[in-house]
């Protein structure tokens, strides 16, 4: 199989790589101010007696943790699928500054607003999936 990479690929780029980067920073950006605001010094990961910056904090914790299984699957579907990768990017970044936004209120069940962040990356893992059929030609 020839792959080709169309010129709509640089959607799935910029969602992918710059609108991560955004999303980071502006979770970095919070957890920052939850540090001064609720006065938690470095190098303390999580505060033992303040549960808001605990949510802020955890809210960054867990973007990290999902973030290279997102740029991966979003990278590799959009070889193949660039327009539907960027849609499920787009979902997926969306859904994870409400999830954020949902934890700041400091009731760790209002993350799950944004729970539907995890619709753009199931999509990008089924066109990813798709991909790699196709790269090795099972399909």
């Amino acid at each position: 199989m020839e792959i080709s990479i169309a010129q709509e690929y640089g959607y799935v780029v910029l969602t992918s790589l710059l609108g991560s980067l955004l999303v980071n920073f502006f979770l970095i950006y919070n957890v920052v101010a939850a540090r001064k605001k609720y006065d938690v010094k470095y190098p303390a990961l999580y505060s033992p007696t303040n549960e808001n910056f605990n949510c802020v904090q955890r809210a960054h914790q867990n973007y990290l943790e999902n973030l290279t299984f997102f740029l991966v699957s979003g990278l590799v579907a959009g070889v193949v699928h660039p327009i539907p990768a960027t849609a499920c990017n787009v979902i997926y970044l969306i859904g994870r500054i409400v999830y954020a936004l949902g934890y700041y209120t400091g009731d760790p069940e209002k993350r799950s607003r944004g729970g539907f962040y995890i619709l753009g990356f199931l999509g990008n893992m089924l066109l990813a999936s798709h991909a790699g059929l196709r790269f090795a030609g099972l399909m």
